[in-house]
């Protein structure tokens, strides 16, 4: 049964939901087959998990999952930093705090396990320790850019001992168990011929590269014990002609199932040495499909005997429960769907699966490390609450006025507040801006942020007028305890010399014969509307160039949207051009031609198009706040202390009062995840 079948299944019970059945591991009991895997967070104090960093994945615990693994990249030793952002594992004093942190999780009922390695040639000689990075061999990688220094038999030896501490600090500090990596990192570089070139016993054979990851394992066994849990993170296939395929990595598995060191293969997939491996393989988003690497890992599977967990963009239930369901797994990661839903196990054993906030695989959370696009209490537990609490005096009459994500947002949290909340929305649907990036390429997920919200929105009996321009007077008739103003903003093209000449890209995304054969885009704000309006209009057969005013497209993005919009417009023949502000666009027959001005040297540039296509952003639509200002109790200003110390922003107020506040681009333009941000801080002391 593929996924897509599994979800048009009725959900399972208890009982019977392959998800929610234990699993032993060893002497370890994890009571059902959710994880997280361990990923860099970024929330560390100076590489010590401390408060914010225990919060993160103590709301998954609290959420039910049966593991949360930490630590991705943890440092082994000194020369194994990329410049910030990994627990440092290489000292006595990160002990404390691992005991602090498995004792929080074990608490709440959940495992913990943490990972650790050495980044090899990944790592960075000019930051933190100003260290020579060290590798099996003088091969430098693309991404992390640095030259190692091929290592010698004292440098084996002495990472060596260095994993061996590094997991002698883990179980005294209380954790389960830790897994190593292989892939990129310094293990998978000695097992790849694309990175290993030796011709000493660590070269060569597969059992010659393998040798120096057998070596680890056996070190880590030694100093931890028969007992304690300890897996590796283990690429199945690296996806490349010169690496090692399915085949090879199914050889190296049984040699280390053979020495019997390890307990189970955390499976990955592919290359992460460039951008593009990365957001192909390793963390893969919505430019990719569901699961893309689940069928090669079940092979795995199949060619191994120990336990196999896998993460690779399986951010929903029908797929999770498919993948445990048909065998294919033993544990199924859900990483960034805990990041958008820590409750998602809670919500399975409620009967309430269909209450799970959605990953969208927007990777939001890799360009603003952890901050899920739709979930802004992810990362900042300390300070937002991932489930809203009921106001201590619920009952006011909150009107809300704008159906975007933030408007959508400050109404279901009101309403969870226990308010009375009205929505105005002037269209026939909800959604605002995101009704228009859906339209755009591979970008189609992005509705299940409205989708979500719009359920919620119905079970909370939130009222909904759509079709509604709300008018200053129409919000007053309701006699509004607080009113919010998400109106969102219009494109903001007048400020050119030849606007009524220029398309915006809401126009040329909401009606596609407004658009002509051959197009020039102009990129002013680095964000996703520009260039995936590009590519959405090069893949359906348009002539593009693409022009921006930046050194390079969409700077405003995750890397990975970054290196896949530069590969599909390369693919359909897209001009690029950086560095170029457009100054005026003007008529010459029926062709129009746009003046752009170098950034740098101030040259001008003439192209020549059918049509201009511009993006920099949107103006405010603020009219009803305006008309609204004088008669509010605090004039519509948002007090910031008051908002960052998260309390209400009136303390009193007289019968007949409203407190206004406008949040999302009704204030500037921004993005989706400002906006629900905005909305959250603001609306859950209300």
């Amino acid at each position: 049964m593929s996924p897509a079948d599994t979800a048009t299944v009725a959900a399972p019970t208890r009982k019977a939901d392959p998800l929610l059945q234990p699993f032993r591991l060893k002497r370890l009991t994890l009571r059902n087959r959710i994880m997280s895997t361990s990923h860099a967070s970024t929330l560390d104090d100076g590489g010590m998990p401390m408060e914010r960093y225990q919060r993160y994945h103590e709301e998954k615990a609290k959420g039910g999952i049966a593991l949360t693994m930490f630590g991705g990249s943890t440092m082994v030793a000194p020369d194994s930093s990329w410049g910030g952002g990994q627990v440092n594992a290489s000292t006595d004093a990160v002990i404390p705090h691992f005991q602090a942190f498995s004792e929080r999780i074990h608490r709440q009922g959940a495992a913990i396990m943490c990972q650790i390695s050495h980044l090899g040639r990944r790592a960075d000689s000019q930051s933190t320790n100003w260290m020579p990075t060290v590798g099996p061999s003088r091969i430098r990688e693309t991404r992390h850019r640095n030259f190692p220094r091929e290592m010698d038999e004292h440098d084996i030896k002495r990472v060596i001992a260095d994993y061996a501490a590094a997991a002698v600090r883990c179980k005294e500090g209380g954790l389960d168990g830790c897994e190593t990596v292989t892939g990129g990192h310094l293990i998978g570089q000695f097992f790849s011929p694309r990175t290993n070139l030796r011709t000493d016993r660590f070269g060569g054979s597969t059992e010659n590269r393998a040798r120096f990851g057998l070596m680890v394992h056996e070190a880590i066994r030694k100093a931890v014990g028969d007992d304690w849990i300890v897996g590796i993170r283990f690429v199945v296939d690296e996806g490349t002609d010169d690496g090692i395929d399915f085949a090879e990595c199914v050889r190296i598995a049984r040699l280390f199932e053979r020495e019997g060191h390890i307990d189970f293969f955390n499976c990955i997939f592919g290359r992460m040495d460039t951008d593009l491996a990365l957001a192909e393989h390793n963390m893969p988003g919505m430019s990719q499909p569901l699961a893309p690497f689940l069928k090669s890992v079940g092979a795995f599977k199949r060619e191994v005997k120990l336990p196999i967990f896998h993460a690779a963009r399986i951010p929903d239930i029908a797929t999770a429960r498919h993948a445990i369901a048909e065998g294919l797994l033993d544990m199924v990661a859900m990483t960034r769907a805990h990041m958008a839903d820590p409750q998602i196990v809670n919500k399975l054993l409620r009967g309430e699966e269909e209450r799970i906030r959605p990953c969208v695989g927007a990777s939001h959370c890799m360009y603003k490390k952890v901050a899920c696009i739709h979930n802004p209490a992810t990362g900042r537990e300390a300070i937002l609450p991932q489930i809203v609490e009921r106001s201590p005096n619920p009952g006011r009459k909150v009107v809300v006025v704008g159906g975007g994500p933030g408007g959508l947002e400050a109404a279901r949290v009101c309403a969870e507040r226990g308010h009375k909340v009205v929505l105005f929305e002037a269209g026939a649907k909800l959604g605002g801006q995101l009704l228009l990036a859906v339209k755009a390429t591979w970008r189609k997920d992005l509705i299940a942020i409205v989708d979500w919200r719009e359920a919620e929105l119905a079970r909370l009996g939130v009222e909904v007028r759509l079709n509604t321009y709300a008018e200053p007077e129409d919000v007053m008739k309701e006699k509004p305890d607080a009113v919010i103003v998400a109106t969102g903003g219009v494109p903001d093209v007048d400020w050119v010399e030849g606007a009524e000449h220029c398309t915006s890209v809401w126009e040329a995304l909401s009606d596609a014969t407004r658009v002509k054969d051959d197009v020039i885009v102009y990129d002013g704000t680095g964000r996703h509307q520009a260039v995936s309006c590009a590519l959405h209009l090069a893949e359906h057969g348009r002539d593009v160039q693409f022009v921006t005013l930046d050194d390079n497209m969409a700077l405003e993005m995750e890397y990975s949207a970054r290196v896949v919009y530069r590969q599909r417009l390369a693919k359909h023949g897209a001009r690029v051009t950086v560095d170029h502000a457009l100054t005026k666009v003007r008529r010459e027959g029926n062709r129009l031609v746009a003046t752009f001005k170098h950034e740098l040297i101030g040259t001008t540039l003439e192209l020549s198009a059918a049509q201009v296509i511009v993006e920099r952003g949107t103006i405010p639509v603020d009219d009803v706040f305006v008309g609204l200002r004088a008669a509010s109790a605090n004039n519509g200003i948002t007090d910031n202390e008051t908002l960052l110390a998260a309390k209400p922003q009136l303390a009193s107020r007289k019968p007949g009062e409203f407190e206004l506040h406008r949040i999302g681009d009704a204030v500037t333009s921004r993005g989706v995840h400002s906006a629900i941000y905005d909305a959250l801080r603001l609306c859950m002391v209300m």
